[in-house]
Formats: structure tokens, sequence, C-alpha cells
């Protein structure tokens, strides 16, 4: 499809429909008025809420130190139509049409950026106390619990569940964190450079039980398969998350392994005049040499520009944008700020620099000498100059670069 030239965007009287309120669909349907398409422009919400951004969801909203997180978005100055509490069922690609509880939406040009929904932990649907955290009528639940101080578990040691447990340890809950892997962020990092982030939740006055499966969940309790009873006032299951794509079954848009929309180099999908971005779609990188699936908010922010870039090109004849970012992270946990830049899984060579029992460090991922990947822990230089070292694929000295206190510019192999 990457050589195929779809007749999309651009000229006034076309009508771009967005699937999905959140960032990835906020910022395309922003970017394509900031790059000069004149059409129409309908965003499509399943949630009541105006636009808002997730992050702060496990941090100020949680904690009552913010009430909302909207977007600073004048959407009716941009001459954005907001469609909100409305469920997308379909997608009829050869009608040009959506099908949504209210009747059908025509469309001609149509993006996809649905998101992800969490993973729920079977068994646990229906008992009281159990929460997931992922909206923000989420958050809103879960805010009396923290303020009642209620023993809470944890279930899951991956970004949001070390998130969600620094909240709540900060308002004053008695945590236990449950994980099946024997290490937290299993799914994330490789096992040396996770396993120092384990002294964290110790630390932090928080019982983290790796190893540890959930039997099932009771009210005011969750019982582990080796029969521990452990007292919970709330349940919070953090296991995951899948791309938000169930609606689309039957629409012939190609879907991946994990139920992602599989997006071509230039996020346009495997239907004419569809394209996907954000969470819900994977993308080939020719960076890495692989099909890249992020749930990440960078790349829900950098992907629009894109969509945007090649829905009003596309109908001027230009060339095509590609997207192939470094994907970049952030977590706030356990009073650590946590950053990785770019991917690993092909790396031949890590690095530490700085000690990882410290409040500082950085762990550098090489192939052939190149920097591919970085974590950095409470060292944002660090993440800033590696992830410009990525971008560019600059040859690094690496004795140099395993020196913490040379800037990671100065290791490459020219000085």
């Amino acid at each position: 499809m990457s050589e195929q030239r779809q007749e999309q965007g651009g000229p006034a009287g076309r009508r771009v429909v967005v699937v999905g309120a959140g960032m990835a669909g906020v910022q395309t349907a922003v970017a394509l008025r900031e790059q000069g398409f004149d059409g129409t422009v309908t965003l499509i919400g399943a949630e009541p809420h105006q636009p808002y951004d997730r992050p702060p969801l496990s941090k100020a909203v949680l904690l009552g130190n913010a009430e909302g997180s909207a977007f600073d978005v004048d959407f009716e100055g941009l001459g954005i139509e907001l469609v909100l509490g409305r469920e997308v069922d379909g997608l009829r690609p050869a009608d040009h049409e959506l099908d949504t509880e209210a009747g059908p939406v025509p469309y001609d040009v149509l993006v996809l950026a649905t998101g992800a929904e969490p993973i729920r932990l079977p068994g646990a649907e229906g008992v009281p106390g159990v929460h997931l955290l992922r909206t923000l009528d989420d958050a809103e639940r879960l805010r009396p619990v923290l303020a009642r101080q209620h023993d809470v578990v944890v279930v899951g040691a991956g970004w949001i569940g070390a998130e969600f447990a620094t909240a709540a340890r900060e308002a004053g809950c008695a945590v236990t964190v449950v994980e099946a892997a024997d290490r937290p962020l299993a799914g994330a990092l490789p096992a040396e450079v996770a396993a120092p982030m384990a002294a964290w939740y110790a630390d932090s006055g928080v019982d983290l039980r790796t190893r540890a499966r959930v039997e099932r969940v009771e009210p005011g309790a969750v019982v582990l398969d080796d029969g521990t009873r452990l007292p919970a006032g709330a349940v919070v299951v953090g296991i995951g998350a899948r791309p938000a794509t169930a609606w689309l079954a039957g629409s012939g848009v190609t879907l991946g392994a994990h139920g992602e929309v599989v997006a071509d180099a230039q996020l346009r999908t495997s239907v004419p005049d569809v394209y996907a971005v954000g969470d819900c779609a994977s993308f080939p990188s020719g960076r890495y040499g692989e099909r890249l699936l992020v749930h990440h908010w960078d790349n829900a922010l950098q992907g629009p520009r894109t969509v945007a870039a090649n829905i009003v090109g596309a109908a001027t004849d230009e060339p095509l944008a590609v997207y192939d970012p470094v994907p970049y992270f952030w977590s706030e946990q356990f009073g650590r700020f946590v950053q990785y830049a770019g991917h690993h899984a092909d790396a031949d060579r890590v690095l530490w620099r700085g000690d990882p029992a410290g409040p500082a460090w950085s762990v550098c991922w090489l192939r052939d000498d190149r920097l591919v990947a970085l974590l950095a822990v409470g060292r944002a230089r660090d993440l800033a100059q590696g992830k410009r070292l990525i971008q560019a694929g600059t040859p690094m000295n690496p004795r140099l670069l395993a020196d913490p206190a040379r800037p990671l510019k100065a290791a490459t192999a020219a000085v």
C-alpha cells in the first residue's frame, strides 16, 4: 500500500471525521487546522466529558489537586465540530460511513484514534471495590477511596500500577502490589534494568509481591494462588491495555496480532481514505526495522502531525510524510522521574551510567556502537542528549559513554 495514492483531504467541502477524542484525536483535528485544511472536521468521542489529557489522572486529578485535565483548545474557534458521548459501532468503507448509536456518519477521510482500553482481571467484574484507572470517571471514583485511606491492593507492577501505588501511598493508604512476573515492569524492561526498581517499593512503604498470581477477588479481599488472603478495601487493576478496535470487526481494516490497526509508514490503513494514529495503531519503523505498537502519550502527540500533513498533502500531490519517531515516554513514581527514549529490543550491548542503587542513573543500549535506546532515572540531560543522538544515529565511544560525569554528547566516537 505504500505505493498507493489515496484521494484524500484538502479542498473546502471535504469532510474529515476523527473517531476518538483523546490526545491523538484532538491533536489530529488541531493539526489539520494548523496545516491549512479548510474542510469540515468532526471529532467524535465516546465519553461525555470535554476532551482531556490522561497523564494527570494518575497524579493531580487522582489526589484531588486538580478537578480535571481538559485540553486548552478552542474547538469552536478552530471550526472543529465536537460530538461527545457517542459510541461508534462500525465502519462501512464502501459507503464511506461510520455506524453510530445515533445513526450513520458520512466521511471523505476517516482517522481512527480510538486509543486503548484496559485489560480486565478475569473473574473480578462486578465485584464491589474493583477499579480500573483509564478515564476521568475512573479517577473520580478512586478519589474518595484514597481520601478514606483504604487498604489498597494493586494488581500489576507496570507503569500504571507503580504510578497509582505512588499516589495511594502519598494519600496515606496501606498498599500491596501483586505482580505475576518475577519483577516490576517485566513486559517493558530487561531483568537487570528493572531489578533495581523493586527496591523503590519497599523504600516507599509499599509491599511488592512478585511471582504472585491472583486466584480470585472477593469483597474486601484478594486471594492469591498460594492461599494468601490480602485485605483490600479497594483493588486497582493495572495489567495492561489493548487497542480499542473491536468495533472494526468486519470492516476490512487489517488488524495485527495485538488487535491493533496495521498502518503503513504514512499512517494509512489497508482501507482507502482511512488513517490510524496513537495507541490503536502500529506502524513500520525504518529506524528499528520492525513494526512498533507504542502505547504512550508522546506517540499520540507526534503521529497526528504526520496524519494531518498527509491528508492535506494528498490533495495537492505533495510527497507523503513518513512517520518514524524515536519513541519516548516518562513515568513519575516513588519520588523518581523515569524517562525512556528509543527501542532496545535489537541492542547488542548495555552500558550503565551511575549506580542504580543511587537516586540518579541511566542505562544505554547500543547496536554497532550506535545508541538505540536510553533509560534515565533522574538524569534529564542524559535523556535529552540521548534522544538527539539516537535520531542522528551517531557512533558512540562505549568507554566514554560509561562515565556518568561526561555528557552524552561528549561521548561520541568522534571525540
